[in-house]
């Protein structure tokens, strides 16, 4: 089990950084630069596969959260918990470039967009969240209440993905499809063939971090376990 782990493992790691220089070559040479915003629209392919990769991570963790309100295991109170700060990072990158973006796109680092305040929202629900998975108490009671936060953070997933279109917003571009009241939408093909590439190597690296944050927890549950009983047998 341990050895077949280990080899995929091995397959995603040799898998992924070949496509990590594929996709800056991709981005930074390959792919046209955009006639008004020029270099800078590059953040463009990093912003959107970060936030697709924290919508993802947030389905994940709204999943193990559903199962673990039927019944709490520990291995779902992992799966959810990795996911989640998985999930909490790339919503930050996603913020941090979305900011980027705005400043040279809007002339200011914030605006109270409709996508923006939801992405926000979302990411203050996952602290949360993740704040509460910490407290003091059985882990099973913790792990379902938590469980509510994880539910409620995912439900919001596909208000921030339609915020553009319910709100008709016009500073949100639409990446694919069009909007209502929107002027156009879509891509040049040559970037849309770099953003799906970049959006598929991100998904590849949360995968990679899933797993290793996975194993790297149990591990540590274990060792403290193993603590706990050594404690426990010599106070007795």
């Amino acid at each position: 089990m341990n050895q077949t782990r280990t080899k995929v493992d091995r397959i995603l790691l040799y898998t992924l950084l070949p496509a990590v220089f594929i996709s800056l070559y991709l981005v930074f040479i390959w792919s046209p630069i955009e006639k008004q915003m020029g270099v800078t629209q590059k953040i463009f392919y990093f912003h959107v596969g970060c936030a697709w990769v924290a919508f993802l991570a947030f389905f994940i963790v709204g999943f193990y959260s559903v199962l673990t309100l039927k019944k709490p295991t520990e291995n779902r109170f992992i799966q959810a918990g990795i996911s989640a700060e998985l999930g909490v990072l790339f919503t930050t990158i996603t913020l941090i470039t979305g900011m980027i973006w705005g400043k040279s796109s809007w002339n200011t680092w914030w605006t109270w967009e409709p996508r923006l305040v939801t992405t926000l929202i979302l990411w203050f629900i996952y602290v949360a969240y993740l704040f509460v998975r910490k407290m003091e108490g059985s882990w099973e009671k913790i792990a379902r209440f938590s469980a509510v936060f994880g539910i409620i953070g995912c439900i919001n997933v596909p208000i921030v993905f339609m915020a553009i279109r319910w709100w008709n917003t016009k500073l949100h571009p639409i990446v694919f499809g069009e909007g209502k009241n929107q002027q156009g939408g879509g891509i040049e093909p040559n970037m849309l063939i770099t953003l799906l590439f970049c959006i598929a190597t991100i998904t590849l690296l949360y995968v990679f971090l899933m797993r290793k944050g996975t194993e790297i927890e149990k591990m540590r549950l274990a060792v403290t376990k193993a603590k706990n009983k050594a404690i426990n047998k010599l106070a007795s």
